[in-house]
């Protein structure tokens, strides 16, 4: 039911496309790819109300399907290779920030090249938060990027880090879990058909054993797991991702890998023995999310231990027949470890950080508005300075804010700018991309994943507009 406003908006695509009862028809192809969808994605992020946003979001989203970019979960072909008939790539999901739809864009780009199809596009639950990207947005630039990119074929959008905050968690356990249930419900409705549960902020070091330290981890994880299943789509199986050590912390190991992965399981089972469970394991092998500045505010070289990511993968492939092991904050790594992903079989690695720097540290980055930037950061987040912090460390673990708080005004960069930048971030995922070993990962990816074109309801764009 468009407003007036929205009945304004339908009349500059005259020729274009038109909407009859919900149903959008495509009139020309073309245009609409070169010229409207720039305009609506504008909408659709900035409408001055909730009617015109939803409405923008829900063309977009119905032309994405029309056009063969559709919202996919990445399980089949997780389970495929978790009983070995596909394997020596390591899936790419990456965290955007900011620029979403450039960089969205440079990775369609080169995908295509590569006739790759095993990519994920992912936000986690603190980057909704400070880039201001809920997920029916998130969904909609990407797709938006898919259509000016001529994608078709399945789109994999992620829910990354979907994390239980512990010391929440300790106040008040009901309205903490409530909470990322309601995140879930929001992501599901959104097509966030893969998910990455985090429950690993619960374990608890101190106690006796390990499976009571792994216990709040499996137990919490799995009752969001179960809250997951009965969210689906008719059709789609979510993939969701658990995690045995947080990122940062200390190291996992086998012990605590089956000690979770049991007792998952049969939690799971008990709460309903048809659920599906986990398609990965993320762990930790002694990265950190954006690395460690050093005081000069460059990035200390971590120490990873690939011994551990190899044995946790096979761990993970052969007993449990899930995908592997997962590597998080890994952007920033030296560009000569990548190759030894794919060759230790690790599932997926998650990439944000290194994007996000490449954009500040651009040579075609307005050095004025990066002034600007700097200089809100320093005065609305001064608490987070912490002792002994160089300006230089505190403005790099601060400057992925600034893609929120400056939200509109990184959309309106001139597309000279937004154009180079997008160039450079292509030609990173064109490295990537080669040491990940993805290339031809559409013909797994067509034998194995499900198309299934779950239809937008204009209702609900504009419910969580």
């Amino acid at each position: 039911m468009p407003t007036v406003a929205s009945e304004d908006i339908l009349s500059q695509y005259k020729g274009i496309f038109s909407l009859n009862e919900n149903q959008l028809t495509i009139e020309n192809e073309d245009a609409f790819r070169e010229t409207a969808i720039d305009s609506l994605l504008k909408e659709a992020v900035f409408g001055k109300s909730k009617e015109t946003r939803g409405l923008a979001r829900f063309i977009i989203k119905s032309a994405a399907l029309q056009l063969g970019a559709v919202t996919s979960s990445i399980q089949e072909l997780y389970e495929a290779r978790g009983r070995g008939e596909v394997s020596g790539f390591t899936v790419p999901a990456i965290n955007i920030r900011g620029l979403t739809f450039e960089i969205a864009r440079a990775i369609f780009r080169s995908a295509h090249k590569i006739n790759c199809s095993a990519n994920i596009f992912e936000i986690a639950k603190s980057e909704i938060g400070y880039t201001f990207q809920r997920p029916h947005e998130y969904t909609t630039v990407i797709l938006a990027a898919a259509i000016k990119e001529k994608h078709i074929g399945p789109v994999f959008i992620q829910g990354d880090h979907f994390q239980i905050n512990a010391s929440n968690f300790a106040k008040d356990q009901k309205k903490e879990v409530e909470g990322l249930k309601n995140l879930i419900e929001e992501g599901i409705s959104g097509g966030f058909y893969n998910i990455d549960i985090d429950t690993s902020t619960l374990v608890d070091l101190s106690r006796p054993n390990t499976v009571e330290q792994q216990r709040p981890n499996f137990e919490i994880g799995a009752d969001l797991t179960a809250y997951i299943r009965q969210l689906e789509p008719n059709g789609i199986t979510v993939s969701v991702g658990g995690e045995i050590g947080e990122v940062g912390k200390e190291n996992s190991n086998p012990e605590e890998l089956k000690a979770y992965m049991d007792n998952f399981n049969s939690t799971l089972t008990t709460i309903n023995p048809s659920f599906k469970g986990i398609s990965k394991i993320s762990v930790q092998t002694g990265t950190e999310h954006g690395g460690k500045p050093s005081a000069d505010g460059s990035v200390e070289e971590p120490k990873l231990d690939f011994d551990t990511l190899g044995e946790l993968s096979i761990i993970s492939r052969e007993e449990y027949k899930i995908s592997g092991a997962v590597q998080h904050g890994a952007s920033t790594l030296p560009a000569e470890m990548f190759h030894r992903f794919p060759e230790l079989e690790t599932a997926e690695i998650h990439l944000a950080t290194d994007f996000q720097n490449m954009i500040y540290d651009s040579g075609d980055f307005p050095q004025d508005f990066k002034d600007e930037i700097y200089a809100h950061l320093r005065t609305k987040f001064a608490k987070e300075k912490k002792d002994g912090m160089t300006d230089e460390q505190f403005i790099y673990k601060t400057r992925k804010k600034g893609f929120g708080e400056f939200k509109e005004r990184f959309w309106d960069l001139s597309e000279e700018i937004k154009d180079a930048i997008g160039k450079k971030l292509e030609a990173r995922m064109d490295f990537l991309f080669d040491k990940l070993n993805v290339k031809n990962t559409k013909e797994h990816v067509d034998k194995t994943v499900k198309i299934v074109k779950i239809q937008p309801d204009l209702k609900t764009e504009i419910e969580w507009s």
